[in-house]
């Protein structure tokens, strides 16, 4: 009696929550093409092939990151290392590869490695010693710059050309970097179909919850900081294409930037809810409105304010979908 009762109860809460994801991506889209629009009238070579295939080199490193804290904040944490993680991949895959093109895949093997190392690093520290996530990611970012600068201690460091070369050529008139926008996108199709990120979301959700469902909430908060940390590795390389060359103190916009993303993309704070399809979006949104700034000729002091104002804006936005707290 008491479970036949308690069933409108949960399926109305669903129901908001859904709603408020729904409002959300609908926010996420007006932004995207409000941006896409703009940056089109201000920057009409824009859609050049040249002007796509530079744009989306120079946004990849974010949307990637941004899919990498994606992935922890659905799983209800938050990661400010990322963009340490980063740089910490990056000059370690720059030092292993050394220019030499037939070192480029030890270069990637060791980018992924390292990211996945702090990744896990990060999960055992929240999952194990249960420590606030914002507390914890922030002493581990201080952790990984250090290491960064032990490693690579001033910019510089040569990228195998087979690299840089690959990041700005085109396949079937497609930039690559467009193509590794896409396979982000199709890769996430894959990875929400699997166990370990019902899980995560799970957990994210309502860990009391996910617990009660057997669902090992230590494991999967692990493993959204370990793939998460993957992925970021993964970052760190297309910095280096993007770039040429290694710099340790690359990431240091890189965290919050994902973290704005993640808010503008549409995902909830709280956990649980949203898409690193929207991330990547989110990534997108902002980078053009960067690119938006500097077409008007803004002063660089004011665009620290206006991306405030923009990230601040998708959360006003947000919160109007966001489910009604029962009281």
């Amino acid at each position: 009696m008491t479970d036949v009762a308690a069933r409108p109860s949960q399926t109305s809460v669903l129901l908001d929550r859904m709603r408020g994801v729904r409002v959300a991506s609908w926010a996420t889209a007006g932004l995207l093409v409000l941006a896409v629009a703009i940056a089109i009238v201000l920057q009409p070579n824009l859609l050049t092939p040249y002007g796509i295939a530079s744009t989306f080199a120079t946004f990849l490193p974010l949307t990637l990151v941004a899919v990498a804290q994606a992935i922890v904040v659905i799983g209800g944490g938050l990661d400010l290392s990322a963009g340490a993680i980063v740089a910490l991949s990056s000059v370690v895959a720059v030092q292993v590869m050394q220019g030499q093109d037939g070192l480029a895949g030890l270069g990637l093997v060791a980018a992924i490695g390292v990211g996945l190392a702090c990744g896990a690093v990060n999960g055992l520290v929240v999952s194990r010693l249960r420590l606030q996530p914002l507390i914890a990611t922030f002493a581990s970012a201080s952790i990984f710059s250090g290491l960064a600068l032990l490693v690579l201690p001033t910019p510089g460091g040569t990228v195998p050309a087979l690299l840089t070369g690959t990041f700005r050529q085109a396949i079937a008139t497609v930039p690559t970097s467009v193509l590794l926008v896409v396979a982000v996108a199709l890769g996430w199709l894959v990875l929400r179909r699997t166990r370990v990120m019902r899980h995560i979301r799970a957990t994210g959700g309502d860990p009391a919850a996910a617990y009660a469902s057997l669902v090992p909430v230590q494991s999967s908060q692990l493993a959204s900081y370990a793939l998460s940390g993957a992925i970021s590795g993964l970052a760190g390389l297309a910095v280096l294409g993007n770039a040429g060359s290694g710099d340790p103190f690359i990431g240091g916009d890189l965290a919050l930037g994902s973290v704005a993303a993640v808010v503008v993309g549409g995902i909830a704070l709280r956990g649980g809810i949203g898409s690193p399809i929207g991330a990547i979006a989110g990534a997108i949104i902002l980078s053009l409105s960067s690119t938006i700034l500097f077409a008007i000729g803004l002063p660089t002091s004011w665009r620290a304010l206006a991306a405030g104002v923009v990230v601040i804006l998708a959360l006003a936005l947000s919160a109007l979908g966001a489910p009604r707290r029962r009281r």
